[in-house]
Parts: structure tokens; sequence; C-alpha cells
């Protein structure tokens, strides 16, 4: 925001939440429209709030870059990053314990891992989500619920943001941590190197952060100048010298060397709008296995 302002003159401020909660405070105050832009987080639920009517359509002149699988064709949102899912987990701490680094989603379920996974909570987090929406995409519902119900005998801990469990597996408060595993990379880089990556041999999700512009926004010239702004190559590969390490979406801009490593994830044909047409019914059939 700071650069966007210093290069636009827009004078800008932000709220930092996780993706759950800007649906539900921007459905809340749809009367009464506070924000202009909506940055960052899981095309997933962006596409919810497509389907709620909460977004306003505007197809970016720099839009036309970018590849058709990373974009909504109207223009209600268009993808900025791409993030896989994995475990970010604490190798010091597993080899102490002599417990095998996970490497499949049923690995999750070694008791000996009872107690020690963090995932966020999915009615908050977009990340959270991104799990279950890809367990339905990768086995089917059923298979997929009954999976999350034993996890959730292992969880320590459903913390409210997406990257809270790679921060607590970097600080040993958990061995593992399901989550974007650019976060693993972001955490490792500020200095907890005790983290390890790894991907579910099976196959994974993704995200496809996006930015879009909030239904009747305040500022909606700003707000088209902020999006057109966040699809340049220049734009794109500020995010690493912030501590992002996702690959980007614009095909000029340079992704960060330390997402070189997660390069052969083998990922899943993960459906955005089935995810996110199903986002509130399949968060209530979680709250229903897992309570």
């Amino acid at each position: 925001a700071k650069e966007f302002e210093k290069e636009t003159g827009v004078k800008t401020s932000v709220v930092r939440m996780s993706g759950g909660e800007i649906l539900t405070r921007i459905e809340a105050e749809k009367e009464n429209t506070k924000a202009s832009v909506w940055y960052g987080g899981p095309a997933d639920t962006f596409i919810a709030a497509k389907e709620k009517g909460l977004l306003e359509a505007y197809v970016s002149p720099n839009a036309a870059k970018i590849p058709a699988q990373f974009k909504d064709p109207e223009g209600y949102w268009t993808g900025i990053y791409k993030g896989y899912l994995g475990f970010v987990c604490n190798g010091k701490l597993l080899k102490e314990k002599n417990i095998e680094i996970p490497k499949t989603w049923e690995d999750l379920l070694n008791p000996a891992l009872k107690g020690q996974i963090v995932v966020a909570n999915p009615a908050s987090s977009g990340t959270a989500y991104t799990l279950i929406a890809t367990l339905v995409q990768l086995w089917d519902e059923d298979r997929a619920m009954d999976y999350l119900k034993k996890l959730d005998e292992q969880i320590r801990q459903y913390p409210k943001t997406g990257s809270a469990p790679a921060q607590m597996a970097g600080m040993g408060e958990a061995m593992v941590g399901i989550c974007f595993m650019h976060d693993g990379i972001k955490y490792y880089e500020e200095g907890y190197t005790d983290i390890v990556l790894s991907a579910p041999e099976e196959g994974t999700g993704y995200e496809i952060g996006a930015v879009g512009i909030i239904k009747n926004a305040p500022d909606l010239e700003a707000a088209k100048i902020f999006v057109d702004w966040a699809l340049t190559k220049e734009a794109q590969e500020l995010g690493q010298q912030y501590g992002s390490y996702q690959f980007l979406t614009n095909p000029d801009a340079n992704p960060p060397e330390q997402a070189e490593q997660l390069k052969d994830t083998k990922l899943i044909d993960y459906d955005m709008e089935f995810a996110g047409k199903n986002r509130a019914r399949l968060v209530e059939k979680w709250h229903e296995v897992t309570n």
C-alpha cells in the first residue's frame, strides 16, 4: 500500500484480515461500503463473494497479460499470485521424536502426531477452506469428511489465520502446520531454520491469490488504478522484498528464487468455481463432523 501510494499519490490505508472474515465483513457492510479494494487471499472466497453480488466487475487493461486460468472472465477478480498447500514441519522436533516427515495426507493420521498438528479454522481462513476443497476434489465428499473427522483428533489448535500454522511450526509450538508452503518459506527466511517443507504425494490444491473491487466502492476510480497497478510486473515482484514468496501470475514477473523448491509439487486439477460456490455448505459440513 505504501509503494502504491508513493507511486500514484493515492492515499491508501489497509486492514488485514483472513479471507473468510473479509467475506463476512463486506457482506455486513454492503449497505454502507467502507473499503474499495480486496487484495490477496484465495480466489474461492472471491467467487463466493461474486455469487452474493458483493463485487464490482472490472476488466483491467493489464489483465490481458494474465493467463485465463488465473482470472474471472467477467473481471470480478484477477489473480496476482499462486500458492501451493502443503505441510510446514519442524524438522528438529520430528527428528527428536524419531517421527518421519509426513509425505502424504494419510501420514498426518500417524498416532505419534496426535496434538502436534495445526491448521487454521476454515470459517475464518481461506487457506483452511482450501484444505477442505482440496480433499473433496482429490477423493470425494464422504471420504474427505471422514478423513477430516479423523484429522480433528490430531489437531492441537485451529488458529484464525492461514499463516499462523507455519509460524507455530517454526517456533516449535507444533510439529506440523497445514498451510500454504510459501508461508513456511517466509518464516524460514525470518530465522526459523528448523522449518522443513513437504508436499503430499497424492497431490494437493492451490490458491490463486486475487484482487477485486468491492461493490459500491467509495473510491471506484482509485480502486481501478490499484487493480491496474497490482497486475503489473513491478507490483507483483514487490512481494519478495516483504516476505511473500508465491509464484506470480504476470508472465513477465520474476518469481522469488526461494519458491523454486516448490515448482515440482504435484497439484490436483483444482476447480476454483466448485470451491467458491460450495464454500458455505462445505464449511458447515466440516463444523458438523468436527464438533
